[in-house]
């Protein structure tokens, strides 16, 4: 499983397509650079997965209980607008018009690693989102670390 690590910004064309930069491709383990999945991510940004993560996460959803309204709302947000892509000879995704509506990317945007998966930001409210935010890192920091303990502890 690949763990991506990395921040570019890329230009869309006109027909929705953008180059996946050379550091992303180089990360990716052998045979997994050619098919994505793209989805509506939290945040309004485009969520890329590897087939491999995608499938793994998929699987899990598709276990949730469809008994529960508030599973079947989640499955149909999350799942709703999923699509295979395949990176084109030139190194290119085309990503689908109504996901590019839905993150409000025209031109501009900025392909940024988050783990196991990329997101897809339009440049200014992704720098946006940032900014508002940087000043609450260190606590959010403190929040969600508990959860693993001191990662420099045995450093």
């Amino acid at each position: 499983m690949t763990n991506f690590l990395g921040e570019y910004e890329v230009a869309m064309d006109a027909k929705g397509r953008f180059l996946l930069p050379s550091g992303f491709r180089k990360q990716l383990a052998e045979g997994m650079g050619e098919k994505f999945v793209v989805n509506r991510g939290f945040e309004n940004c485009i969520t890329i997965y590897t087939m491999d993560v995608w499938n793994a996460i998929s699987d899990k959803v598709n276990r949730l209980n469809d008994f529960k309204p508030n599973v079947r709302e989640f499955k149909r947000l999350f799942l709703n607008g999923a699509n295979i892509v395949e990176v084109d000879s030139a190194d290119r995704l085309l990503l689908p018009k109504q996901l590019l509506e839905y993150a409000g990317i025209k031109k501009d945007a900025v392909l940024s690693a988050q783990g196991n998966k990329l997101e897809l930001w339009d440049k200014d409210t992704y720098y946006n989102y940032l900014n508002t935010r940087a000043g609450g890192f260190s606590k959010l920091a403190e929040d969600v670390a508990v959860d693993f303990g001191n990662p420099f502890e045995n450093l």
